[in-house]
């Protein structure tokens, strides 16, 4: 072989090179981007997993993993599938085992948790409500037969167990509405008949304090369910009237403004009781901070709201219920 054979050889070896190594550079730079789009995916999943070597080291672990260090510490190994609680949330661990690896995901379901145990409640609440129905309404009869017998110094015990089974009666109403789901049956009505209604339900809801309360709905027609929202101002003003019974104060004042957007009616409910302790769990069902309050009443109002197309917001300072409903 002559020199310039060897040359040309030894030049489409050198080319050959550096082909293999610009196609190796690119191989690297590929997986490395690969690598890297894995890491970005894995890292938005709203599950924690964790990738442990043979030896239990960290091999890796994504943001959610990163965020769930004290949920780590708590895994049980030695098992594939479980659940488990930590600060008030659940998860369901799985673990597995691929290439001497265990990969372990922590997946939270606390929400459909949440979901059934708010169907093992609203089941037995409507049970009982059922149950507890007939027998209210006869004491309900009999005592309004009784009011109408009794001499004047006796008719304030039977006002207190009228007030007490209008209470009992809102709530046993309250359970069975919240169970079967809210429906809308609508009418045309006018915004100052809710304070009309409001009134007359206040006769019945007995409060020992100096309490002021000020309705200044619209005379404005509207076309919604009627009873339904009747349900919502009322529970709000009860709440309302129950806060301020919570406070040190000896009286208090609730007031109902009124404004019109472009869009929508805005009621701003205010009342000088005690401030909302959270704000978070205002209208999570059978959860209340009262003495006599079964959870019930703000859900249930954000539900009939919901089911008007329109929203419930509080505010905390100064604390206020808005209710908007669309025009």
């Amino acid at each position: 072989m002559n020199s310039k054979n060897i040359e040309d050889s030894l030049k489409n070896l050198i080319e050959q090179t550096y082909q293999i190594e610009q196609e190796y550079k690119n191989l690297s730079l590929s997986y490395q981007n690969l690598q890297k789009i894995v890491k970005d995916v894995v890292d938005v999943l709203p599950t924690a997993i964790w990738v442990l070597n043979s030896d239990n080291t960290m091999f890796l672990q994504n943001a959610q993993a990163l965020k769930s260090k004290g949920l780590f510490k708590m895994l049980n190994l030695n098992k594939t599938e479980y659940e488990c609680e930590l600060g008030g949330l659940f998860y369901l661990i799985k673990i597995s085992s691929k290439d001497n690896k265990k990969i372990i995901q922590a997946i939270d379901i606390t929400n459909q948790k949440r979901t059934e145990r708010l169907a093992s409640m609203g089941q037995v609440a409507a049970h009982l409500a059922h149950e507890i129905r007939n027998p209210v309404g006869s004491i309900s009869l009999l005592s309004s037969t009784l009011l109408k017998r009794v001499d004047d110094n006796n008719k304030l015990i039977v006002n207190e167990i009228q007030s007490a089974i209008f209470r009992l009666e809102r709530i046993i109403k309250a359970t069975l509405l919240f169970t079967k789901g809210v429906q809308i049956n609508r009418i045309n009505f006018d915004f100052i008949t809710l304070k009309h209604e409001c009134f007359e339900a206040l006769k019945f809801y007995g409060y020992s304090k100096d309490i002021q309360i000020g309705l200044n709905f619209p005379n404005i027609s509207y076309n919604a369910d009627f009873a339904l929202l009747c349900m919502v101002f009322e529970n709000l003003i009860f709440n309302a009237i129950d806060a301020i019974e919570e406070s040190d104060e000896e009286s208090g004042n609730i007031r109902l403004e009124y404004e019109k957007t472009k869009n929508e009616h805005k009621f701003y409910l205010y009342d000088s009781g005690v401030s909302i302790a959270d704000s978070g769990m205002v209208f999570e069902p059978f959860k209340t901070s009262k003495l006599n309050g079964n959870g019930l009443g703000l859900s249930l109002c954000l539900q009939i709201i919901a089911a008007h197309k329109g929203s419930i917001e509080v505010i905390l300072n100064p604390k206020c219920f808005c209710v908007s409903l669309p025009c």
